[in-house]
């Protein structure tokens, strides 16, 4: 990834009214810190796109709601739950689990593997047996968890990931989790939208903490 091009990012409350702060630059590892650092995701790769929407969504750090029905499943322990041991393999389980097209493409693929291996980028995975049942990935600096997708290939896959992320995020001690929009399926989960402007405070928060996620 080519790290020549660094990006000189506009305040995010400068994005438009669809939460788009620009277009242009690379995804190398040196910009992607800087934008998550500073409330600012990228949503393409070709051109690049970078975006801050408001309302931001977010998983209050404890705040998972579990349902009984997940309960029961996870008293049943189906799965093992690992972190961090097959980051591609659930990049490309969340890119094949978008049915209307994905923003998951090649080059975002590339640039996230190359945050993972700065350690930046981490995955969780949910193992039935040798066999991924789903799984999550999202990036970790400082406080704050930037959750970016999660895929399903067997019952409750990506939730019990979800679960296992959260209590270990609870564990380290982080103080924001960011899951960009708000959607049903969050919000039944105990998700919630904040403006941009409290996501931005609460940021400032997160990053004056050094939280470790492995």
């Amino acid at each position: 990834m080519d790290e020549d091009f660094i990006i000189d990012f506009p305040d995010p409350d400068q994005a438009d009214e669809d939460g788009m702060v620009g277009i242009g630059g690379n995804l190398s590892t040196t910009n992607l810190l800087q934008a998550y650092s500073s409330g600012i995701f990228p949503w393409s790769s070709n051109p690049v796109s970078w975006w801050s929407p408001d309302p931001r969504g977010i998983l209050e750090i404890g705040g998972l709601h579990i349902g009984r029905s997940l309960r029961r499943f996870l008293k049943r322990n189906p799965y093992t739950v690992t972190f961090n041991r097959a980051f591609a393999q659930v990049l490309e389980g969340c890119a094949r689990d978008r049915k209307g097209g994905t923003w998951i493409d090649r080059g975002i693929r590339r640039a996230f593997i190359d945050f993972h291996r700065a350690g930046y980028a981490h995955s969780v995975e949910c193992w039935h047996g040798d066999v991924l049942a789903g799984g999550l990935y999202g990036v970790a600096i400082r406080g704050l968890f930037a959750g970016e997708s999660m895929f399903s290939c067997m019952d409750n896959g990506s939730k019990v990931a979800l679960v296992h992320l959260m209590d270990r995020l609870v564990l380290r001690g982080y103080r924001l989790m960011d899951i960009q929009m708000l959607t049903p399926a969050t919000e039944a989960m105990g998700a919630v939208a904040i403006s941009r402007r409290e996501y931005l405070h609460r940021l400032q928060f997160a990053m004056q903490v050094e939280c470790v996620l492995d």
